[in-house]
């Protein structure tokens, strides 16, 4: 059973992302930076309201600064993409990049998570204009002196290899030791691409593992060179404890990988144990994540025939009615893909069985065209105006009234 039903989720029309993927370019009416590092000045806001506020934004590995208005009730993620417009030179891993406040006031400094709002977050008044860091997420260190001569000699190949070894084997207190010399867990493995966290919420019994990487600086929101966080990872390699176990060190839900998807939408992917599915949902996870073909979460658990987390979105308030590019809803996938689990589960939730996708074609046409379609559906009109349905099987004839009850003839 569902753990409890969230707030009704907003769903974005299919064309139109949530989240757009990270981008790395100019646009038009952005604010451009000079190169020679002077502040550019501020653009306009983009919805004309006035709620805007202007930040001065530092980037340090391209020795620019510039101006930009930033929405204060948007989330760190879109001021993140604000920025990353506005660029006119190229950064290498753009995605592990984050906006960071420098330490003032006694007060070490720290990443923006990308998944909560700017005004979370209490900008210090010690300029005229607010001021933050455009930077690439390293281990933050909140010693008095840290020597860098010291962390070079310890961040070598071998001591890298090495450590990404240790966390393989869950050698937990190798991996303390490396940690409290200083070495920063924000790496990528030179053969595979991941880094230690994501290795680590791919092993059974690994909790402890990761409570220690996380307290050695490593961040939740760092990505692979496949650009998946270590939510992804969990998801994608079935682990429950290792999800819970990040999303109680205060992971987002709603982090998104190079494409712009949430651990939801391939939750609903990749099926396996629906408990992912119902913790995703149950810490207030984002419904209707769109993928570049209007593709959302429960499109993809009706082509893939995993019933529970159909069931799971369903409950938390998933749009039956929602379409992709091609104008299928989830009704015409389970036609497609000849999924009648998902299919009945959809009927007696009372989908729309009338809407047509782009090639003018209700759900139960594309089913009775698919050929390969071991289920036909034929729909009738009772006397009493009910709607009739005659599932035809190979050996079987189930007959539904009204979409709540079903005989086996």
């Amino acid at each position: 059973m569902p753990l409890s039903p969230a707030a009704n989720a907003k769903h974005d029309p299919p064309d139109r992302p949530r989240h757009p993927a990270a981008t790395n370019g100019n646009q038009p009416g952005s604010a451009l930076a000079r190169d020679d590092g002077r502040t550019s000045s501020p653009d306009p806001p983009d919805d004309g309201s006035g709620n805007s506020i202007v930040i001065r934004i530092g980037i340090p590995d391209l020795q620019q600064t510039k101006c930009l208005r930033l929405d204060p009730e948007a989330a760190v993620w879109s001021s993140k993409q604000r920025v990353l417009v506005t660029l006119t030179q190229s950064l290498t891993d753009v995605l592990n990049y984050g906006l960071f406040q420098p330490a003032f006031n006694g007060r070490a400094g720290k990443f923006l998570d990308e998944e909560r709002l700017l005004k979370d977050y209490p900008l210090p008044p010690i300029t005229p204009i607010p001021y933050l860091e455009f930077r690439y997420k390293r281990r933050v260190y909140t010693q008095s002196y840290v020597d860098d001569k010291q962390l070079a000699k310890l961040h070598t190949k071998a001591n890298l290899k090495k450590f990404m070894e240790y966390v393989y084997q869950l050698s937990v207190d190798k991996v303390s030791r490396f940690l409290e010399k200083g070495l920063d867990p924000n790496f990528h493995d030179a053969d595979t691409g991941e880094c230690p966290l994501t290795l680590a919420v791919q092993l059974e019994g690994s909790a402890e593992l990761i409570k220690v990487l996380r307290s050695g600086g490593a961040h939740l929101d760092f990505r692979t060179r496949d650009g998946i966080t270590a939510l992804h990872r969990a998801v994608l390699s079935r682990n429950h404890t290792a999800l819970t176990t990040v999303l109680d060190l205060g992971a987002s839900p709603d982090y998104r990988d190079s494409r712009g998807l949430t651990p939801l939408y391939h939750c609903a992917m990749v099926g396996g144990d629906p408990y992912c599915c119902e913790l995703l949902l149950h810490e207030h996870a984002v419904i209707g994540s769109t993928d570049e073909n209007g593709w959302q979460e429960i499109h993809q658990a009706c082509r893939h025939g995993n019933v529970q987390h159909l069931e799971h979105l369903l409950f938390y308030g998933a749009d039956m009615s929602s379409q992709n590019a091609s104008g299928n809803t989830a009704l015409h996938l389970c036609g497609l893909y000849n999924q009648d689990g998902c299919a009945r589960v959809l009927l007696f939730r009372g989908t729309n069985k009338d809407i047509k996708n782009y090639n003018n074609q209700t759900a139960f046409q594309v089913m009775n065209y698919n050929t390969e379609c071991s289920v036909m559906w034929y729909s009738f009109n009772a006397c009493d105006n009910s709607s009739l349905w005659i599932q035809i099987e190979m050996k079987s004839i189930c007959v539904c009234v009204g979409g709540h009850h079903c005989w086996e003839l």
